[in-house]
């Protein structure tokens, strides 16, 4: 039976500690990362308005070694706007939340947010079953 040095053992563990160069490490998948940027900008969006919205995200991770984060998501999201609106403003309130939602749950910085405004809805032109303004 080998022992074990108290330098090397795990506290309240049987077993021998791992080196930390020897761990695994945690990664935070894209889609992950994609998920949690379109819920952030649907969130932005419903504080904003009233009417309904839709939004979409595709996100590009870069890991970065030797770092304690979990890298960088440079994030490109599409969003539906009602109109006449902000678009504006919407776009910089979109930018804010999936920022903020993307660091505080994956634990990532984020330098860059793309807004792609796809669709505006007009009320008017749906009432008279003309659909969406592209």
């Amino acid at each position: 039976m080998a022992t074990v040095s108290p330098a090397t053992a795990a506290p309240g563990a049987g077993h021998p500690a791992v080196p930390a160069g020897e761990r695994g490490a945690t990664r935070i998948a894209d889609r992950v990362v994609a998920k949690i940027a379109a819920q952030a900008a649907r969130e932005a969006l419903r504080d904003a308005s009233t009417d309904r919205t839709d939004a979409h995200a595709s996100v590009t991770v870069r890991r970065r070694d030797g770092r304690q984060d979990f890298g960088e998501a440079r994030v490109r999201v599409a969003v539906e706007l009602g109109y006449p609106s902000d678009i504006g403003a919407q776009c910089g309130a979109v930018r804010r939340q999936v920022s903020q939602r993307v660091r505080e749950l994956a634990g990532m910085s984020v330098p860059e947010v793309a807004v792609q405004v796809e669709r505006l809805h007009a009320p008017q032109l749906e009432r008279d079953g003309r659909g969406r303004v592209r």
